[in-house]
């Protein structure tokens, strides 16, 4: 029963996941481009974790509630207080990685020099673990999955970090 459960929001934990790490190393990448100190960070960080965890785990909520209003066969049903907890828990266990690294340094005082070296390499490791995941939800070859999910968050990280480096020029 409990696997059966895990299998029923495997989807919305995959959709949270994605978006979590995507948004939040994408937040952390703007930042480093920029040359923001780790502290600013940390609060951009968090604050979109929270923020944009928030947002699609009420978004989840919603779109599942309209789902069920149109829906005849209710023999699938989802409860849509799940599917949007399941989305939220998703986006910031695992959006929570690439900021990780920073706050431990804070909290540690390691006094990193390759924070953003190491964010990366946790996060693609994020990438790759809800690739793996998302290869048994869309029933695709396991390293399809993780590869395409690996190059669509590196693209992404990228975009970010070059907006990031390039504003911080034209601005300051």
């Amino acid at each position: 029963m409990f696997q059966r459960r895990i299998q029923t929001y495997l989807g919305e934990f995959v959709y949270g996941g994605i978006d979590g790490i995507v948004t939040t190393f994408a937040v952390v990448a703007a930042a480093v481009g920029a040359g923001l100190e780790s502290s600013v960070i940390i609060i951009l960080g968090l604050a979109n974790l929270l923020a944009d965890g928030f947002s699609m785990g009420i978004s989840a909520y919603l779109a599942q509630k309209s789902e069920q209003a149109m829906e005849t066969d209710l023999r699938f049903k989802k409860e849509p207080i799940k599917v949007g907890l399941a989305t939220f828990a998703a986006f910031v266990l695992v959006g929570f990685v690439p900021v990780l690294v920073y706050i431990l340094d804070l909290i540690a005082d390691l006094e990193l020099d390759n924070q953003f070296l190491l964010s990366s390499i946790l996060a693609a490791l994020a990438f790759g673990g809800i690739g793996w995941v998302k290869s048994y939800i869309a029933k695709e070859p396991k390293l399809l999955a993780i590869a395409e999910t690996l190059v669509l968050g590196a693209i992404a990280a990228s975009v970010a970090y070059f907006v990031g480096n390039l504003l911080e020029r034209v601005i300051n």
